[in-house]
């Protein structure tokens, strides 16, 4: 015996798909909640949104009442999760968000894009 306790390992924690949509959704009613803006430049999510044609109202209806598609990954710090929400739109194709979970306290939207069709 070395006298040093055993190393602990840990288990890879991933939020359920149900968990981390509910989450999503509830983070997303509050605009304060969701960045996806700045002052200083253009996010990536903005440049796409005007190119696309996906406004704001459009991503946060996603947002809200969407469904999670895909797989979660984890995010590229600790405590961030990246999904994707989908929604069909009236009359249009379907739009997913790909938004990162932080803390699960914070969404950031890193990304908007119209769905292929199937």
């Amino acid at each position: 015996m070395s006298g040093r306790a055993p190393e602990r390992v840990l288990a890879n924690f991933r939020p359920r798909p149900s968990d981390l949509e509910a989450t999503i959704r509830r983070l997303a009613i509050d605009p304060d909640n969701v960045r996806w803006r700045s002052q200083a430049y253009e996010t990536h999510a903005e440049k796409r949104q005007g190119e696309r044609d996906i406004f704001d109202d459009m991503m946060f209806d996603v947002l809200r009442t969407g469904y999670l598609a895909g797989d979660i990954e984890p995010g590229s710090r600790p405590g961030e999760w990246k999904a994707k929400m989908c929604k069909a739109m009236r009359g249009r194709r379907e739009i997913g968000v790909i938004t990162i979970v932080i803390n699960m306290q914070k969404l950031f939207v890193k990304t908007v894009e119209w769905e292929d069709l199937r």
